[in-house]
Formats: C-alpha cells, sequence, structure tokens
C-alpha cells in the first residue's frame, strides 16, 4: 500500500490515460523515461563540447582564413534558423514528435562523418565547411521546439522545475568535460605536428556521441505522438505590440549586430598568425574560463533578479559587456586575457538571464514556442549582420593586430550606443526560479549560446515551488 502511494504521488500530473495502466507499470515507465532524458542530455552536450565548438579552429587549420573561421560561426546558424522553420511540417509528415527528433538528431551526428573526412584528407573548401555546418545547425534547431512540445508531455508538472535543472547543470558539466577533452586532444596533436589527425579524432567523438543521443531519444516513450503547442489565440498581439517590448527587441537586436562586428572573429585573433597565435590548450582554457564563470555565477545572478528585477540585472550586464572587446587590445598577457574572460562570463551570464526573464513576464505561456521562434529568426538575422560588417572591416583594414584593434573598437563603440535603449525597458520581478537551459554551442565570445527548456517553466502561480531555488559566460 506504501508503494501504491509514493507511486501515486510520483505519477502525479500525467493524467488519466496513463493511470489505466498499473501504478507500478507507470512508475517504471516514468522512471526509465527521465533517465533517458537525462542522459541524452549528457551525450548531445559532449557533442557540442567537442564539435561544433571547434569548427571555427577547423577552418584556419585548414588554412580557410581568419574571416572563413568567423563567418562559419554566424552564417550557418542564421541558415539553420530560417531552415528550422519546417519543424512543424515535419512533425506533421511524420506523425510524431519523438520520429522527427530522432531524425533531425541522426542528420546532425551524419554531419561529422564528412568533417572528420576533411580532416583526414586535410583539405575543404569554404563553401564546404559553410554548407556543413548549415546542415548541423538545420537539423539541431529544427529538432528544438519539437522536442520541448515532446519532453513536456513526458514530465510530470510536480517534477519539471528539480529536474531540468539537474538536467541543466549535468549538461553544464558535460559541455565543459567535452571542451577540455577536445583542447587536450588538440594540444597533443598540435606538439606532434598531426593537428588535423586530432581534429578528425575530435569531430568522430562528437558524431559517436550524438549517435549515443539519437539511440537514447528512440527509446523514450511518446504518450501523445501529435500533440500540438497551444496556438496564438486569435487575439494575440505580435512581440512588438506586447507593451514595453518594442523598445526591448530594439535593444537586444541593435546589441547583437555591434557585438557580432568582433565576437565572430575572436578565434581568428586567438589562433591566427595575424594576431595572438595562442596553442590550442591556451584557446580551449579561454573558451573554458569563459563558460564556468557564467555557470558559477547564474545562482548569484538569479538571487540579484529575484531582489532587484530583471531590468536591473539588464542595465548591468548592458553597461558590462560594452568596453570587453576593447580590452582585448590592452595587453597580451595572458593572466589579463583569462581576466577578462571571467569578467565576460559573468556580463554574458546576466545579459542572458535577465533577457530570458523578461520574456518570460512578457509572453503568454501557450505562445512561448512560437513567438521565441520567430525572435531567434531576427536574432540570427542581427547577428549576421554583424558578421556581415566585422567580415568587410577586416578585409579592408586586414588580419593583423591593428585591423582587429580597430574592429575590437568599433564593436564596443556599437555595443555603447544602444545604452539609451536600456533607460526605458519593461521590469519582470521573479518569484519562480529562472529557466533551465539548454546549451547549444560554446563560444570564446560570450560563453555559450543557450536556448531555453520551454517545458519547465512553471505557467502559474499554482504551479511554482513553494520557495525559489538556486540554478545551477570573451567580449
Amino acid at each position: 500500500m506504501a508503494r501504491d502511494a509514493d507511486d501515486e504521488r510520483f505519477l502525479g500530473g500525467i493524467g488519466a490515460r496513463a493511470r489505466r495502466a498499473p501504478l507500478g507499470a507507470q512508475a517504471a515507465l516514468l522512471r526509465r523515461d527521465l533517465a533517458l532524458v537525462h542522459t541524452d542530455a549528457i551525450t548531445g552536450s559532449v557533442m557540442v563540447g567537442t564539435g561544433e565548438t571547434y569548427i571555427a579552429a577547423f577552418a584556419l587549420a585548414l588554412g580557410l582564413g581568419d574571416i572563413v573561421s568567423g563567418i562559419v560561426t554566424t552564417g550557418p546558424l542564421l541558415a539553420g534558423a530560417v531552415l528550422q522553420l519546417v519543424s512543424p511540417f515535419g512533425v506533421r509528415r511524420l506523425g510524431s514528435h519523438r520520429r522527427w527528433v530522432v531524425l533531425c538528431a541522426a542528420l546532425q551526428a551524419a554531419s561529422f562523418a564528412p568533417l572528420v573526412l576533411a580532416a583526414l584528407v586535410g583539405r575543404l573548401s569554404a563553401a564546404g565547411l559553410l554548407a556543413i555546418a548549415t546542415f548541423y545547425w538545420a537539423a539541431g534547431l529544427a529538432a528544438g521546439a519539437a522536442w520541448n512540445t515532446w519532453v513536456g508531455t513526458l514530465v510530470p508538472k510536480s517534477l519539471r522545475s528539480r529536474f531540468f535543472a539537474r538536467r541543466s547543470r549535468v549538461g553544464q558539466l558535460a559541455v565543459l568535460a567535452g571542451l577540455l577533452l577536445g583542447g587536450a586532444i588538440l594540444h597533443f596533436g598540435e606538439s606532434g605536428e598531426r593537428h588535423l589527425l586530432a581534429f578528425a579524432v575530435l569531430f568522430a567523438i562528437a558524431g559517436i556521441s550524438r549517435v549515443g543521443s539519437v539511440f537514447l531519444l528512440a527509446r523514450q516513450s511518446e504518450p501523445d505522438p501529435l500533440v500540438e503547442p497551444e496556438p496564438l489565440s486569435p487575439g494575440a498581439a505580435p512581440l512588438a505590440r506586447i507593451p514595453g517590448m518594442r523598445r526591448l527587441l530594439a535593444y537586444l537586436l541593435t546589441l547583437q549586430v555591434g557585438v557580432q562586428i568582433s565576437a565572430s572573429y575572436f578565434t581568428g585573433y586567438m589562433l591566427g598568425e595575424g594576431a595572438l597565435h595562442l596553442g590550442y590548450g591556451a584557446y580551449m582554457l579561454l573558451i573554458a574560463t569563459s563558460f564556468v564563470s557564467k555557470i558559477l555565477a547564474l545562482p548569484a545572478l538569479g538571487h540579484f533578479a529575484a531582489r532587484r528585477g530583471a531590468r536591473a540585472l539588464l542595465r548591468i550586464a548592458g553597461l558590462s559587456v560594452v568596453g570587453l572587446p576593447a580590452l582585448w587590445t590592452g595587453s597580451h598577457d595572458y593572466r589579463w586575457l583569462l581576466a577578462i574572460q571571467l569578467l565576460s562570463g559573468v556580463a554574458w551570464g546576466a545579459h542572458e538571464l535577465a533577457t530570458f526573464l523578461l520574456f518570460f513576464d512578457a509572453i503568454r505561456p501557450e505562445e512561448r514556442t512560437q513567438i521565441l521562434t520567430r525572435y531567434n529568426l531576427a536574432n540570427a538575422l542581427a547577428m549576421g549582420l554583424g558578421a556581415s560588417l566585422g567580415a568587410l572591416l577586416l578585409k579592408r583594414l586586414g588580419v593583423d593586430f591593428a585591423g582587429y584593434a580597430v574592429v575590437f573598437w568599433i564593436s564596443a563603440a556599437g555595443r555603447a550606443a544602444t545604452l539609451p535603449l536600456l533607460a526605458w525597458l519593461p521590469d519582470a520581478r521573479v518569484s519562480a526560479p529562472p529557466p533551465a537551459l539548454s546549451v547549444l554551442a560554446a563560444r570564446p565570445s560570450a560563453g555559450s549560446i543557450d536556448d531555453p527548456v520551454l517545458a519547465e517553466r512553471p505557467d502559474s502561480p499554482l504551479e511554482r515551488p513553494a520557495q525559489p531555488s538556486d540554478s545551477p559566460a570573451l567580449g
């Protein structure tokens, strides 16, 4: 009897359809699904840490140049954001969110095969590398919304907040482990003059990790194959018409343009011949420093937002990120660069958290998936515009220290120009934990690119935990 009572509590929120089966069997199925969802965070995050993170460095190793190395971090992301719009059609065509997610994950795993081959052969055109990276991002982003809808049918509401917070922390640790492993492999390959072979090993590990993720996803159950996210209600206003949101959008998108003028080219600045010319180990440590400082700062940033509001946090973050690229021109001392990365991780962590909180406060739960998908596309367009401006500047100025310095200062000026938009922004008082995040990419310029787990966010005060809990980012 005690066991049945425990199972009843464990299964709270699953629904009447699930309870038609014996409670013990349903509890066992739920435990298995939760374990698979949790483990999938590890395999997918290892892929991020060992794979996409080092594609820009791979472009430099192939001799494609600093500008291609920068464009490959933003151009494919923009193309992927456009191609992800086919996701609803794909789900309907396959008749299942799980089938669509598994297919997209398998295609993303397959994108590493040509990278391994190119590393072994020692050559790949710029167009070929951009096409592969676009394929990677399109497959990954196309799975995102469908996975959020699907996982919302797997994890009971009573478990979501704590479960996804733990999953987020484990995923962040797995990304860090992948970063360290990748840096170590490239460092040993560099010392033995087999750096392209090291890249082949790295991309093979990333591909195998994603294949493992495919198997984990395929084994998870699917209570409602074609469950639809809530459609936008007839009276729902576009995001830009939500009170105060137009100014927030203007700030975020113009800031992204200013940021990407320099952010896309930090890999070339660090590894290229014309500037710092660091080794792979030092490069990895700089990325990891920003990533770790962001992770460690998030709990304190969440408490600050709860006390002072998300708008105050965003204002501090906005001031902090302005001068980051200019700091890189102050000294070549490695200790100075590490200090910048520590600051960068905290600043970008604050910016990202405040942005998510403001969005979640302004958007109704049933509208989040569709509205955030539209915003992500606009954000990717802003990133592409900024990266294109940076590429034009570098091509005109030259890819040496002087050229990079001008680009970094122009980026800082562009960021500073957005500060007046911070004066009148909507605010959000935080009474629930920050949203759990999935890491999409680790970047030398901002710690990481993250995506909120929409299925986790509490939808109403009745679904929120009684007490807020702690949640687990160069220039």
